[in-house]
C-alpha cells in the first residue's frame, strides 16, 4: 500500500530529576550538599533513509515517545543523557505542524536530520543551590518535560520529470517502456492508483527520475478523482510531460483534454505553471491521429515542444527522452516554498517565536480560581512538592511573577480555592 500523508504524535524525553544528597564521609570535613544533576530527555530526530519509498510504517505506529535522562545521583554524580530517538522517513518528506500549519522541516537527501520534538533539561541537585546564606539546601529540581506535538507527514516524491494526464492515456504504458519500472496497466480508468517511479537512461548516458502519477480529471483540485491525493507529487518536479491520446479514443477532444489539465494544474498550485511542459502526443499508430495533431498544433497558442509518439511501437521515444532529459538539464530545482515566503522578496528570516504565556487566571462555575499557563505550569511540573524548601521557593517565584497580585485583583480572599492543573491550593493572603 501506498502511504502518502499520515498525522503522528511525538514527546520529546522528559529530564532526569535532580537530586538532595550530602557528603557524610569520615574524613571530608564540612561535606556539604552532594546531589547530582538529572540527564537531559531525549530529542525525536526524523533522519531521511533513501531505501524508503512510503510512509507506510507510520499506519501502524503513530506515537513515537523519545526515553527520559536518568536522575541525578549522590556525590555529584550527573544523570546520563538519553540517547535521541531517531524516526526514519523517505526523501521528499514534508513535516508539518499540526495545529499552526507551519512548515518544520522538509527532508529530501540522505542522511539529511531534523529535531522535531526537544527533549527537557535534566533538573539541577541541591549542590547547585548552595549559597553563603544557605550552605546545605535541601533542595532540587524535576527533570524539565520533552516538548509535545502532533505533526503531519506528506511525502512529495523526488523525481525530475513528472507524467501527467486523463486516464487511459498511456502514461504508465510509456514509463514500461523507457524505465525497468512495472505498474499495472490495464484498459480501465484510474488503473494507476499510486504514483510509479522509473529511471530512465537515454543513449548518451544521462539518466533521470521519471513519475507515472495517477489520472487527473476535472475538478481534480478539489478532490474529484484520484487527483487530489497525487497532486502533490507534481510539486517537486522540473519538467511537466503531458501525455495526450492524440487517437481520442474515449470520444474527448485532444485540446480540451490539454486545457483541463493545465487548468486543474493552475487550481492546485499557481507556481505548477512556471515548470516547462512537454507535450506528447500518444497513440500515434491509431487511425485519426495524425489528423488530430494537426488540429492540435493550430490551437495551441504556448510555445511548448510536442513529440508525436506510439508507446506501443516505440516510435519516437528516442528524441523524447533526450528533451526530456535537456529540459531537466536546463532547468534549476523548484524548492518548496512556503507561505511566508511567497512574497518574491529573499532577505534573512528571523523566526518569532510566541512567547510563553506565563500565566492566565480565570474562574469557574463554583467560584474556584484556576490558573493556567505555559511558564507557571513547567515551573510546576520541575517543583519537588515533597521538600519544604522547595514548596517555599514554588511560592516565592509565583509572588515574583506576580500570581498574588493578580489574584486579589480577581477578587480572592483568605481561604478561597486556586486550581492549578490537577492540583488545589488554599488562597493565603
Amino acid at each position: 500500500m501506498f502511504v502518502d500523508q499520515v498525522k503522528i504524535y511525538l514527546k520529546g524525553g522528559d529530564g532526569g530529576n535532580g537530586m538532595v544528597a550530602f557528603r557524610r564521609e569520615k574524613y571530608v570535613p564540612k561535606g556539604g550538599p552532594a546531589g547530582g544533576d538529572g540527564g537531559n530527555g531525549a530529542d525525536v530526530i526524523f533522519e531521511v533513509n533513501e531505501g524508503l519509498r512510503t510512509l507506510m510504517d507510520f499506519r501502524y505506529q503513530r506515537h513515537f515517545k523519545a526515553p527520559r535522562g536518568e536522575h541525578g545521583m549522590s556525590k555529584n554524580q550527573h544523570g546520563r543523557n538519553a540517547k535521541d530517538m531517531v524516526v526514519k522517513v523517505p526523501p521528499g518528506t514534508v513535516v508539518t505542524d499540526a495545529e499552526t500549519n507551519e512548515v518544520i522541516a522538509d527532508l529530501t537527501e540522505h542522511g539529511q536530520r531534523a529535531v522535531i520534538a526537544k527533549g527537557g533539561r535534566g533538573g539541577r541537585g541541591n549542590s547547585r543551590f548552595a549559597t553563603p546564606a544557605n550552605p546545605a539546601p535541601e533542595l532540587s529540581e524535576h527533570g524539565e518535560p520533552g516538548y509535545e506535538r502532533e505533526v503531519v507527514l506528506e511525502l512529495k516524491l523526488l523525481a525530475d520529470a513528472g507524467l501527467v494526464g486523463f486516464p487511459s492515456v498511456g502514461k504508465s504504458t510509456l514509463l514500461s517502456v523507457v524505465s525497468s519500472a512495472r505498474p499495472k496497466i490495464a484498459d480501465y480508468h484510474f488503473t494507476t492508483i499510486v504514483p510509479n517511479l522509473g529511471m530512465v537512461e537515454t543513449e548518451d548516458g544521462r539518466s533521470y527520475v521519471l513519475a507515472d502519477l495517477p489520472g487527473l480529471i476535472e475538478g481534480a483540485h478539489s478532490g474529484v478523482g484520484l487527483g487530489h491525493q497525487f497532486l502533490r507529487h507534481i510539486e517537486r518536479t522540473r519538467v511537466i510531460v503531458h501525455v495526450i491520446d492524440m487517437a481520442s479514443i474515449e470520444g474527448r477532444d485532444p485540446f480540451e483534454d490539454y486545457l483541463t489539465i493545465n487548468k486543474e494544474l493552475r487550481e492546485y498550485n499557481l507556481r505548477l505553471t512556471e515548470r516547462p511542459q512537454i507535450i506528447v502526443a500518444n497513440k500515434m499508430e491509431m487511425p485519426d491521429a495524425e489528423e488530430n495533431l494537426q488540429k492540435f498544433r493550430e490551437k495551441l497558442e504556448e510555445d511548448y515542444p510536442i513529440f508525436p509518439i506510439s508507446a506501443v511501437t516505440r516510435q519516437g521515444l528516442k528524441e523524447l527522452l533526450f528533451a526530456i532529459a535537456d529540459k531537466i538539464e536546463a532547468t534549476p530545482e523548484f524548492p518548496l516554498l512556503h507561505e511566508e515566503e511567497e512574497t518574491g522578496v529573499h532577505r534573512v528570516v528571523y523566526k518569532h517565536e510566541a512567547q510563553a504565556t506565563e500565566f492566565v487566571i480565570t474562574r469557574d462555575s463554583a467560584g474556584t480560581f484556576i490558573v493556567s499557563g505555559d511558564a507557571i505550569e513547567k515551573l510546576f511540573v520541575m517543583t519537588d512538592f515533597s521538600r519544604d524548601e522547595s514548596v517555599r521557593r514554588f511560592a516565592r517565584q509565583l509572588r515574583g511573577m506576580g500570581v498574588d497580585d493578580a489574584l486579589r485583583e480577581k477578587g480572592a480572599k483568605d481561604g478561597d480555592t486556586v486550581k492549578l492543573m490537577e492540583y488545589e491550593f488554599e488562597f493565603m493572603d
